[in-house]
């Protein structure tokens, strides 16, 4: 990374090992994986940039703008992430498109912390998490079925990642994912996201939060048999098993404790029975 690049992204030190799901595995076509690599490294830099607790909501934004001149091809140093993007985007034939809404997204965020109900917050993952599947697919040669059922399971794999760090996104950015309809219906403030243990009302809201995440599910699981590659559709088994398995660990486990994750066995388990899967659909 160059002096400049530095000076710009405000790397948090997360990589593919905090996702939940496979980034670029031996599961996709060899030749799309180091597109598949600049895409996420492009992804993380400026999601990056949107979670730094040491930037201002206007820096934030200047920077983001830079890395969506730099997909068109903008020289300005510090963008340097945005510049492979783009090469990438020309390279393949993807529209910059997927890329332009996550930017918008993590904008958002540098500006909005709360959301008012369900509908507020799936807006915003339509932003934040479907593109990152939409470009996939328009990668490998799309879906039968559209976007439908990878933007549901994207949106679920979002809002699994909202819950699993929902204290530290209180604690640290004062930014709470959590519908605030519902929070109010129970009692809830923000502030009980602070306890070392989620109360028994705090607690409904997150098992009514994991109820409308696997009504996504049902729409997710028809992802991997509309997919035109077996590759990617036995990827996006994987990442199905993935997903469910986080929620029933979620509904089981408190996220105010220490942060729910799968271990190295459940994700491999997980990972190699979805994508068997994936492959029979």
């Amino acid at each position: 990374m160059t002096d400049a690049a530095l000076r710009v992204e405000m790397p948090s030190g997360k990589d593919a090992a905090y996702e939940n799901f496979p980034v670029g595995s031996w599961l996709l076509p060899a030749r799309l994986r180091p597109h598949i690599a600049v895409f996420y490294a492009f992804a993380r830099a400026i999601d990056d940039i949107a979670d730094s607790p040491d930037l201002p909501p206007d820096e934030k934004v200047d920077r983001l703008d830079g890395f969506a001149r730099a997909l068109h091809g903008d020289p300005t140093p510090g963008f340097d992430k945005g510049r492979a993007m783009g090469d990438s985007l020309r390279a393949t034939g993807t529209t910059p498109r997927h890329c332009l809404d996550l930017i918008a997204a993590f904008k958002q965020d540098a500006v909005k912390n709360r959301y008012a109900d369900w509908d507020d917050l799936m807006g915003y993952c339509l932003l934040s998490a479907a593109p990152v599947g939409r470009y996939l697919l328009d990668l490998h040669g799309g879906s039968r079925d559209g976007y439908g059922p990878s933007d549901a399971l994207c949106l679920a794999l979002q809002v699994i990642n909202h819950l699993q760090d929902c204290q530290d996104d209180y604690r640290t950015l004062d930014r709470v994912y959590l519908p605030g309809d519902w929070l109010a219906a129970e009692g809830v403030t923000v502030s009980d996201l602070d306890r070392d243990a989620a109360t028994p009302a705090l607690r409904r809201v997150l098992d009514r939060t994991l109820d409308a995440t696997a009504g996504l599910m049902v729409e997710a699981r028809r992802l991997p048999r509309g997919l035109r590659s077996r590759r990617l559709a036995m990827e996006s088994g994987a990442i199905v098993a993935i997903a469910d398995r986080l929620i029933r660990r979620l509904r089981r486990d408190d996220p105010l404790g220490p942060r729910v994750a799968l271990n190295k066995a459940g994700f491999l388990g997980s990972s190699a029975l979805g994508a068997l899967r994936g492959l029979m659909a």
